[in-house]
């Protein structure tokens, strides 16, 4: 479990249960899109106190950003209490939680349903009494940017646009952004995002590059780079773009799932096992397709154990998916050799 030595009490991250999100396409970037219309996303929100000591922590304020740092929606929300957020569109999100304005921890969201539901993702933290001392922090929001009130307007139909899909308009608002303020490397990556809807990989690759060279650590450029490389089968290059990307961010699921994909597609496995694993550790359900792409590696090297235990943890969490039998047939057959 991780401490955080920079509160006054360290809360640690255990569990995020109940986490009903839909799980992107391979080579899809998560983006605004209308369909399934708006969702509610709620959970509860609960601190484990058993092991605190002095004060405890009142309220705790969660924040749901958009990739490129827009703010969507915040509230405050009690110890043991339950959050939400309404009218939230697919698309991916980080919902950030923070106490005494320094951010604690963040969490990846992924919508993709077709249809308006609820999404309950649960979230359960760990109090303990630690040091005294208190060193304030501030929220990291890599995408965030301070726009002129003309481009934030732009930016803002440029958004609406994408919700509607009316994705020619969105690129021509985009680009009235970056043309007027070249350096605004969010509206950079929204538009090599929305070029890669429109299936444009040349624009798209410029788009993220342009991005990257006002903020070569940006992790919506990054990841959606490599995605993008990873979709035109040039490897090497989303392994090279992919692992800057986790490095940006060490917590981002999808760097690390697309990262081990990458490896498994140049047949390093050795190198794809840590990170499809580490994808696993930070969205349990989210990458559960992690275990499909462990346990056909180690089918394949003759590792019937493994293969069979990866087999079990996918199933556990995705029991309809279409060859459920035949993963079935291999655990019978091979469970115990």
């Amino acid at each position: 479990m991780r401490r955080y030595s920079l509160f006054p009490m360290a809360i640690v991250l255990l569990v995020s249960a109940l986490f009903s999100l839909a799980v992107a396409q391979a080579t899809r970037v998560p983006v605004m899109t209308p369909g399934g219309g708006s969702h509610k996303l709620f959970g509860d929100f609960k601190v484990d106190e058993s092991k605190a000591q002095g004060s405890k922590p009142g309220l705790f304020q969660l924040v749901l950003y958009t990739l490129t740092g827009q703010v969507v929606a915040r509230q405050s929300v009690s110890s043991n209490g339950r959050y939400y957020f309404s009218d939230v569109a697919n698309g991916e999100y980080h919902l950030v939680i923070e106490m005494g304005g320094t951010e604690i921890e963040r969490l990846q969201v992924v919508i993709n349903e077709r249809y308006s539901t609820d999404i309950r993702k649960d979230i359960a933290l760990e109090w303990r009494g630690g040091s005294t001392s208190f060193k304030p922090g501030s929220i990291s929001v890599a995408g965030l940017y301070d726009r002129k009130p003309a481009n934030q307007n732009l930016f803002d139909k440029a958004q609406e646009a994408v919700k509607k899909s009316d994705h020619k308009q969105a690129v021509s608002l985009l680009n009235q952004v970056v043309s007027a303020d070249p350096k605004d490397f969010p509206a950079w990556a929204e538009l090599g995002t929305v070029y890669f809807k429109l299936e444009k990989m040349s624009d798209a690759e410029k788009a993220f590059r342009s991005a990257l060279n006002e903020k070569p650590a940006f992790i919506m450029a990054l990841l959606n780079l490599g995605k993008l490389q990873f979709s035109q089968k040039n490897f090497d290059a989303a392994i090279e773009t992919l692992t800057k990307a986790v490095e940006s961010d060490p917590r981002s699921a999808d760097a690390h799932f697309f990262l081990g994909e990458s490896y498994l597609q140049v047949k390093k496995g050795s190198k794809a096992v840590g990170h499809l694993n580490e994808a696993i550790k930070l969205d349990p359900l989210g990458k559960a397709e992690a275990h499909l792409r462990l346990g056909t590696l180690y089918r394949a090297a003759g590792m019937k154990d493994k293969a069979v235990a990866e087999f079990e943890q996918f199933l556990s969490k995705r029991p309809d998916h279409p060859e459920k039998e035949k993963i079935r047939q291999y655990i019978s057959e091979n469970k115990g050799k």
